[in-house]
C-alpha cells in the first residue's frame, strides 16, 4: 500500500512472522558488511538487546557459519545497559550480546563497544562522553537496530526525555522494570538504573531499522500515525530521513491499514470487515449497534458501506445476529439441536475434548468456566499440562513443601532420613544462593511436584479422572533458566503422540502470544506443527477436529474477533475463583508475572467481566462474565 494511502508517517514493512522480518534484516545488515567490506571501510552497527532481536542475532550467526559473512570490518555500539550490574551476570546485556551474537562470530573483541554497567558512579558522565566520542571516531554509527517499549521508550530514552540527549546514566521508569523484570526473578531484582544512548545519539545515524513483534500494536501505532511528542520517544523518528519499521501482522493490527481500512482505501466489504467496523463505531459511540443511524456511519468513514449494503437499520441487524450467534452456553455443541449459526457442532455427543494448558493453571485461569462446562455437560474432557511451569515457584515454597514431607514421614511413623537430606541440602543451597545461580535438578524437580500437585487437584475439582489428566513436561522449557529452547523435535513427538492417543473432537491452546515469557508461543507452535504432520500423514480423525484458541492472562480476543463466547453467572465466576486458589504457589506473590501486577484470579475476573460488559454496551443481554474463543482453522 502507498503510504500516501494511508496515516503513516514512517515506512512500515511488515511480516507474517518474526522470522521472515529477522531475515530481512539480516540480509540488509550482511549486504551493508559486504559493500563496506568491498571498499575497505568498516561497518558501525548499532545494536538493541531484549527478546526482539534474538531471530535477528541467530540469523547474522547462521549467514557467518554457512554463508562466509564475515564480521571482521564490523564495529558496533549497544544502545544500553543496567547500572550497576556485572558483565558476567546472566541479567546483563554484555552476557546478552555475547550468548546470542558476539561468541558465534568473528568479530574483533577490540571492536565491541557496550556500556560499562561496573563503571563508578562517580565516573559516568565522563564515561558517556568518551562513549560518544568512541561513535564518533568510529566514524558514526552506519545502521542502527531499535526495538521498543511499551510506554515508547527506544534504547532506555523514557517519556519525556529530550531529543537533544546523550550517552547518560538515567533512571528507568516503574512501567519499563516491571516489563523487563520477566528477566529477574522479581520486581525487586531489576536495577533502577541504566546507561542509554540518548536520543540525540539514535538520531545520528545514518540508517534506522526498528524491530517489533506481538503486542506492540498501540505503541506502533501510536509512534508510526502520531504526533511527534516527547511522551513517545520512538515518535521522534519521524524526523529521520531514513528509518524503518519491521514489524510482524500482529504489532501491526493497530494501524490504520488494518485497524480501519476503510479509511485509507477501498475495500471487500466482507462479512468479517463489516463487524469489525460497526462494532467499532458502536463502541466509539457508546450506542448499541441497533441505535446507530445512517448519519453516524456518514460522519464515521463508513459511506461506503451504506452506498454498497442499504441502509443502517439492516447493516446493524446483520452485524447484531452475528455477535448473538456468538454467545452460546454449549461449547461442546448443544445436543440433539441442529442450530444453524451456532459456533459448535451440535454431533457428536458427547464430543472428546483435550484442553492444553502451557502452564499448570492456565487451563482453569483462561478457560475455567468453559473447563467446567464441558465437563457438567458430559463431555470426556482431557486435559494436558505442556510445561512444569518450575520455574514459577519461589524457594520459600520449596522448604515449605519439605519441611511437610519430612514432618509427615516422622508424624506416621516413617524413617524420614532422605526427605530430611534433601530438605538440609535444598536449605543450604538456597541460603547461598548466588544472584544469577540456577537451582540444582532435585529443587527443579521439588517446584515442578509442586505444580503437578496443584495442577491435578485443579483437575480433579473440575471432576476428571486421573487417566484425563496428563503431564507432558516438554523438554524447551527445561532449561532451568528464564529463557527457554526453541520448539524441538522432542516436543512435537509427544504431543503428536498424545493427540493420537485421545483423538479428540474438540482442541484447546492458548493463543496468547503477549506471554512475557514466549512460553505460550512456543506451545501454540508445537501444537500446530503436530496438527500439520498429523494432517499430512493423513490422520482421519483430524476431519472432525476442530481447534479454538483462549487467551492467556494477559490479554483477551478483541470483540470484533471473538466466534464463541461462552457466558458466566455469578456463581461460575466464583467456583473458576476457587479453582484458580488451589494453585497456591501462584498467589499472593506471583513470579515472574509481567507487566500487571495483580494477582492471575483478578485479572482472569477483570478481563472476562469486561469483555461480557462490552457485548453488553453492543446491545446484547448482559452476563456477570464471559470466555472468548476464536476457532482456527489448520
Amino acid at each position: 500500500m502507498n503510504l500516501a494511502d494511508s496515516f503513516e508517517k514512517i515506512p512500515v514493512k511488515i511480516f507474517a512472522t518474526p522470522t521472515e522480518g529477522a531475515i530481512n534484516v539480516a540480509n540488509q545488515i550482511a549486504t551493508l558488511i559486504k559493500e563496506k567490506q568491498s571498499i575497505g571501510e568498516k561497518c558501525v552497527l548499532g545494536l538493541a538487546t531484549g527478546s526482539t532481536p534474538i531471530k535477528l542475532y541467530a540469523e547474522l550467526v547462521r549467514m557467518h557459519k554457512e554463508d562466509n559473512l564475515s564480521f571482521k570490518n564490523v564495529v558496533t555500539f549497544n544502545l544500553d545497559e543496567y547500572y550497576p550490574i556485572e558483565k558476567n551476570s546472566i541479567h546483563s546485556y554484555w552476557s546478552f550480546m555475547h550468548k546470542h551474537l558476539f561468541n558465534h562470530v568473528d568479530i574483533e573483541p577490540s571492536n565491541i563497544h557496550i556500556p560499562d554497567g561496573e563503571w563508578p558512579k562517580e565516573g559516568i558522565r565522563k564515561y558517556c562522553e568518551e562513549f560518544e566520542a568512541e561513535i564518533e571516531k568510529a566514524g558514526g554509527i552506519d545502521l542502527q537496530i531499535l526495538g521498543i517499549g511499551n510506554n515508547g521508550h527506544i534504547g532506555f530514552n523514557e517519556p519525556g526525555s529530550s531529543i537533544l540527549s546523550k550517552t547518560r546514566l538515567l533512571v528507568l521508569e516503574s512501567s519499563t522494570r516491571i516489563a523487563n523484570s520477566r528477566d529477574f526473578a522479581n520486581l525487586s531484582k531489576v536495577p533502577k538504573l541504566a546507561i542509554s544512548m540518548g536520543l540525540s545519539t539514535i538520531l545520528k545515524a545514518k540508517k534506522i531499522i526498528l524491530l517489533a513483534w506481538g503486542n506492540k500494536a498501540p505503541i506502533i501505532a501510536k509512534s508510526v500515525e502520531g504526533s511527534i511528542t516527547d511522551q513517545v520517544p520512538a515518535s521522534f523518528l519521524q524526523q529521520h530521513e531514513d528509518c524503518t519499521f519491521v514489524i510482524d501482522e500482529m504489532a501491526a493490527n493497530d494501524l490504520t491499514r488494518f485497524k480501519s481500512p476503510w479509511l485509507s482505501s477501498s475495500i471487500e466489504w466482507t462479512d468479517a470487515m463489516i463487524r469489525r467496523a460497526v462494532v467499532n463505531m458502536s463502541l466509539k459511540l457508546q450506542k448499541p449497534i441497533l441505535s446507530l443511524s445512517d448519519v453516524d456511519y456518514n460522519e464515521n468513514g463508513l459511506g461506503d458501506l451504506l452506498v454498497e449494503k442499504g441502509d443502517a437499520y439492516e447493516i446493524n441487524l446483520q452485524v447484531y445476529y452475528m455477535l448473538r450467534d456468538s454467545i452460546t452456553g454449549w461449547p461442546g455443541g448443544k445436543p440433539n439441536v441442529i442450530i444453524e449459526k451456532h459456533p459448535e457442532r451440535s454431533t457428536p455427543y458427547p464430543k472428546t475434548c483435550l484442553i492444553f494448558s502451557p502452564h499448570p493453571d492456565d487451563d482453569i485461569i483462561s478457560m475455567g468456566g468453559t473447563f467446567m462446562r464441558l465437563q457438567d455437560q458430559g463431555h470426556n474432557v482431557h486435559v494436558a499440562y505442556q510445561t512444569s511451569g518450575n520455574i514459577a515457584v519461589t524457594d520459600e515454597f520449596v522448604t515449605r513443601f519439605l519441611n511437610f514431607a519430612a514432618g509427615f514421614e516422622d508424624l506416621i511413623g516413617t524413617d524420614a532420613t532422605e526427605s530430611k537430606k534433601i530438605l538440609a541440602d535444598a536449605q543450604s543451597f538456597i541460603a547461598d544462593k548466588k544472584k544469577d545461580e540456577l537451582d540444582t535438578p532435585i529443587i527443579r524437580s521439588v517446584k515442578g511436584l509442586i505444580r503437578r500437585c496443584e495442577a491435578k487437584a485443579t483437575a480433579k475439582y473440575v471432576g476428571l479422572k486421573d487417566e484425563q489428566i496428563h503431564f507432558m513436561n516438554l523438554p524447551f522449557y527445561e532449561t532451568g533458566a528464564i529463557q527457554k529452547n526453541p520448539m524441538g523435535e522432542a516436543d512435537v513427538l509427544l504431543t503428536m503422540e498424545l493427540l493420537r492417543k485421545i483423538k479428540p473432537h474438540q482442541v484447546y491452546c492458548a493463543g496468547d502470544l503477549a506471554d512475557p515469557h514466549g512460553t505460550h508461543k512456543v506451545c501454540l507452535e508445537v501444537v500446530f506443527e503436530s496438527l500439520r504432520r498429523l494432517k499430512e500423514a493423513g490422520d482421519e480423525w483430524l476431519k472432525d477436529c476442530w481447534l479454538w484458541l483462549y487467551k492467556g492472562a494477559w490479554q483477551e480476543w478483541d470483540i470484533t474477533e471473538i466466534e464463541m463466547a461462552i457466558p458466566m453467572s455469578p456463581d461460575q465466576v466464583r467456583k473458576k475463583r476457587y479453582g484458580i486458589f488451589i494453585h497456591q504457589s501462584q498467589k499472593d506473590s506471583v513470579p515472574f508475572q509481567g507487566s500487571d501486577s495483580r494477582e492471575f484470579w483478578q485479572r482472569a475476573e477483570e478481563r472476562n467481566a469486561n469483555t461480557a460488559k462490552l457485548y453488553a454496551q453492543l446491545g446484547l443481554t448482559q452476563y456477570a462474565a464471559m470466555e472468548a474463543f476464536v476457532r482456527w482453522h489448520y
